[in-house]
């Protein structure tokens, strides 16, 4: 009896230290999981960190440098409310763009309307925008960390978003520069007279 009952005793002993060693692995797996997210979602090292149009050079799009104003001597982010807008939805997301023009709404640009765009599965969310609005372009882009610039041939005042499937969340107006701030240029922009070539614009009621 006394052999069997040493027998059971050392069976209950190996499975509570077996037990013991699955929990403290998985427990370990777990908090090691959480770092690595933690680490991903702050982007510590870099990791994970969303690229901007200063580091991937407008995505090899070629696009226009700011324009500087009056004086001749500085290029500023524009109010928003001076911005007309138009958000259209480059995805099969019902609700999208709504969403995404309420948001801008808020912080003040001036939405002028919401539809689909006429081709759908965007990867990449661009900006479209002619030469009299570069700055008006700049100034929206600033609330995307990822974003395209591209200048087609309207002649007119408003900027279109396509959003595509890239697209996340808008950039926290606290990282937002503020209304006559210096303009940082898209690396290697071009004089706007000098780009050809331009895409033709969708076809939109004129904003002046």
């Amino acid at each position: 009896m006394a052999q069997e009952y040493d027998e059971r005793t050392a069976r209950k002993e190996f499975m509570y230290q077996k037990t013991k060693s699955i929990l403290l692995t998985v427990g370990i797996a777990l908090v090691v999981a959480t770092l690595l997210s933690f680490m991903i979602q702050f982007h510590v090292f870099g990791l994970n960190s969303p690229k901007t149009k200063k580091d991937n050079n407008n995505y090899g799009i070629v696009a226009p440098c700011p324009i500087k104003d009056k004086d001749g001597d500085k290029i500023s982010y524009l109010d928003a409310r001076t911005v007309s807008i138009r958000i259209l939805n480059g995805t099969k997301f019902r609700g999208f763009a709504n969403a995404v023009g309420e948001a801008l709404r808020i912080r003040g640009f001036n939405l002028i309307e919401v539809g689909n765009n006429k081709t759908q599965g965007v990867k990449r969310t661009t900006i479209y925008f002619g030469k009299k609005s570069i700055n008006s372009a700049y100034t929206l882009s600033s609330h995307f960390d990822e974003v395209a610039l591209q200048m087609d041939d309207r002649k007119d005042n408003l900027v279109d978003i396509v959003l595509g499937t890239d697209f996340r969340n808008l950039r926290p107006k606290t990282d937002v520069p503020a209304s006559g701030a210096e303009i940082t240029p898209i690396k290697n922009c071009q004089d706007a007279n000098n780009i050809k070539n331009l895409p033709k614009a969708e076809k939109h009621k004129e904003v002046k």
